[in-house]
């Protein structure tokens, strides 16, 4: 498979089927509760990469299919996705979240919880229009174990000692699963054969992991302005990512133990100072090399698809996905 496609011709490639899931958005989003329109549409049009509804929409057209469900589909995912940003934010007393206050800095706690559970019951009313009985059952099977990351994460807050396998059980189950279900829908909505249904769903569980390792990366190498949010929250949060993990094995004892504080304390007062250990003992290398490593995964899933500019565009997601600053 050849690299050819830039970010900017993928999409170019997806503009007018990313177009009419934005239609979809707005349509769907209506509701008679003035405070549920006012936030849903601040969250929805904050911006944000909407990588999950695009490579539903990229699988299926590689898939050659033309139903009008996948973007449908694909606004269903945004919704479900949209939905976990909201109850994220309240549950990490997040304040900033693409470069704007979160909902729940500007319209409270309760009101964010509220229209984060209006957005999922929204989803589900949206799949059972589709009519398709597997459609609901991946995307139910991917919101429980979401909902079980979410959980997940919440026990290893504060917890120097968790294993790398545990850091990346969370990120399979919160982050992975739902890029997963969005390529599985993309192959099963163009009636695809369980085989490549299968290879589907592993590009989008590889890109799900690439895409999380990244930002765990970023918390510690990209700048506020760039990554729209602040920098340290993984560590005020208590979140013992791959990057601390790293450093704390490869560094001195005195390196280990003040990192092992700060996760345990939530510390974010001597930032710079981890900030200089993570880099020098060679942490950041290690999350891109495995980042890296998922990345290979998910371009050797792309040839189950037949060759097109679609499976092209897939292959430079997944490239795009550890080149980026935000």
């Amino acid at each position: 498979m050849s690299t050819s496609t830039s970010p900017a011709s993928y999409r170019t490639l997806a503009a007018l089927d990313m177009a009419e899931v934005d239609q979809v958005i707005h349509r769907r989003l209506s509701s008679q509760v003035a405070l549920v329109n006012q936030i849903s549409h601040y969250i929805v049009n904050a911006g944000g990469k909407r990588v999950r509804p695009m490579v539903l929409l990229l699988v299926a057209r590689a898939l050659g299919c033309n139903s009008s469900q996948m973007h449908e589909l694909a606004a269903v995912v945004e919704f479900i996705h949209t939905s976990t940003l909201l109850h994220d934010d309240v549950v990490d007393e997040s304040d900033l979240r693409r470069g704007r206050q979160t909902a729940n800095a500007m319209f409270g706690n309760a009101a964010s919880v509220l229209v984060g559970d209006f957005l999922y019951s929204r989803s589900f009313q949206m799949m059972v229009s589709t009519g398709r009985m597997r459609v609901m059952e991946v995307l139910a099977e991917a919101t429980n174990v979401i909902a079980e990351g979410e959980v997940l994460q919440l026990v290893n807050m504060h917890d120097p000692d968790i294993s790398v396998d545990d850091y990346l059980r969370v990120i399979e189950y919160k982050t992975a699963k739902l890029f997963e279900a969005s390529t599985r829908l993309g192959a099963l909505i163009s009636d695809a054969s369980p085989e490549v249904e299968e290879a589907c769903a592993a590009y989008g569980r590889a890109l799900g992991t690439a895409f999380q390792l990244i930002d765990d990366l970023l918390d510690y190498e990209g700048t506020t302005a760039e990554l729209g949010k602040n920098i340290g929250d993984d560590l005020r949060e208590g979140k013992p990512t791959l990057p601390l993990l790293a450093a704390m094995s490869r560094g001195t004892p005195e390196q280990r133990e003040m990192i092992r504080n700060a996760i345990i304390h939530g510390e974010v007062e001597r930032m710079p100072d981890i900030v200089e250990v993570v880099k020098a003992t060679g942490a950041l290398q290690v999350t891109r090399e495995a980042a890296q490593a998922q990345v290979d995964v998910a371009k050797k899933c792309l040839t189950a698809l037949p060759p097109s500019e679609w499976r092209e565009a897939l292959l430079e997601l997944s490239l795009d996905s550890i080149h980026r600053s935000s």
